[in-house]
């Protein structure tokens, strides 16, 4: 595994020992960064299930200016910080270890907002949509934000999604990527301010 382009292309980026993670493989890296750049001018993204922290790496490579690293295996987090170290991102980047639903409060909590999320649970996790509709819901997608969501390619994500349009999804051998853009939450319609009158 490498940094495909940009800045730090060509750097090779470590795995994570054993075989609990699934890295995203360069093809499919480059396909993605097709699909939603190639190139960024600025942003923050997060990469929530982050692994080796390829694809935060290599957004960060590609022009983002910030991104965040989240992952619950003591072996990935240790990976992410190698792999930032070697390709000398690490100014840039925050990483913290814990579980994706709760990361999402201290994010929250944070005042965190992001223009690009990779989201690549494993495969027995079906819960894409579910963590994309919470993110939205506490506020954490700027509109016009990217989501990339990465699972298994005999699995299908719903495409209509309140607050969201779906723009690709394309299949590399078990591999399916969907490409979302977030459009906004409805907002409830406030109140003119007027006291109801209480029976």
């Amino acid at each position: 595994m490498r940094v495909v382009s940009g800045s730090a292309k060509g750097r090779p980026l470590k795995s994570v020992p054993g075989m609990g993670t699934r890295p995203t493989t360069d093809k499919v890296k480059e396909a993605i960064f097709s699909m939603i750049g190639p190139y960024f001018e600025g942003g923050a993204a997060l990469d929530l299930f982050a692994g080796t922290g390829g694809l935060g790496i290599e957004s960060l490579s590609r022009g983002i200016d910030k991104a965040i690293f989240i992952d619950m295996e003591p072996k990935s987090i240790e990976t992410v910080r190698a792999n930032l170290k070697a390709t000398g991102f690490g100014d840039r980047s925050e990483v913290f270890r814990n579980e994706a639903g709760r990361a999402l409060k201290v994010l929250e909590k944070r005042k965190y907002q992001f223009d690009l999320v990779f989201l690549d649970p494993p495969y027995r996790m079906k819960n894409g949509d579910a963590l994309m509709m919470e993110m939205a819901t506490r506020g954490l997608l700027r509109t016009g934000a990217l989501l990339v969501l990465e699972y298994e390619s005999d699995y299908a994500y719903p495409k209509d999604m309140e607050g969201f349009l779906h723009m690709r999804t394309a299949e590399y051998g078990e591999t399916a990527v969907s490409i979302y853009k977030f459009e906004g939450m409805e907002r409830e319609p406030e109140t003119s301010g007027e006291e109801v009158p209480h029976s």
